[in-house]
């Protein structure tokens, strides 16, 4: 039997590769944009991460004509209102980077006292059909805090600054094992799981 496939709207090699492996239990065959040659940028303009999820959603399934994954996930942090929130891959400005971005934050974090450094990393997906209409969507947040030094190599984007409590690490200290069940994403895909294979089949 042929695995069902799915093409998953971004150009992020980690967070395809964190996916993969979100949905290879389920024998989902995980497809990128950066497999085809001729894909157009999506110009993620929206402010919400679900007005970004659904863009790449629908404008990537349309052109290709096949079952497509948008994710949009970030990090918001109280201290800064929710920043960096969808701007969370370019917090930094034109080229930014993710040792860029983590600079930026904790410049910004410096004179917030640990007790007032409360995070929430929130992923939110969304699944587009052939002709680009929205079938699924799901959202889940996975709560920390930001630390002063970055911690492990594990991970990407902020990851080694984004404190688990109840672990006493960060993202970027946890196994990959771990994170799968844990993480913001992880937590989105627990949702989308049962949904998804009941639209692919």
């Amino acid at each position: 039997m042929t695995k069902p496939s799915l093409v998953v709207a971004s150009r992020n090699a980690k967070k395809r590769r964190e996916i993969e492996d979100l949905l290879a239990p389920y024998h989902i065959a995980v497809l990128s944009v950066t497999d085809f040659s001729d894909v157009p940028e999506v110009v993620e303009d929206g402010d919400t991460f679900a007005a970004n999820a659904a863009k790449k959603a629908t404008q990537t399934a349309r052109f290709l004509n096949c079952w497509v994954l948008g994710e949009d996930s970030g990090l918001m942090v109280d201290a800064l209102n929710g920043a960096p929130g969808v701007y969370s891959a370019r917090f930094s400005g034109e080229g930014a980077t993710d040792e860029k971005n983590n600079a930026k934050l904790i410049a910004e974090l410096v004179s917030v006292p640990d007790e007032r450094r409360g995070a929430q990393y929130l992923c939110h997906a969304a699944i587009a059909d052939p002709s680009g209409t929205i079938r699924l969507t799901v959202e889940a947040t996975c709560r920390g805090r930001i630390i002063r030094e970055p911690r492990g190599s594990n991970g990407f984007g902020y990851d080694p600054y984004f404190l688990i409590p109840e672990y006493h690490l960060t993202f970027g200290e946890l196994s990959s094992t771990v994170k799968q069940h844990l993480s913001h994403r992880a937590r989105a895909f627990e949702r989308l799981i049962v949904p998804l294979i009941g639209l692919l089949e």
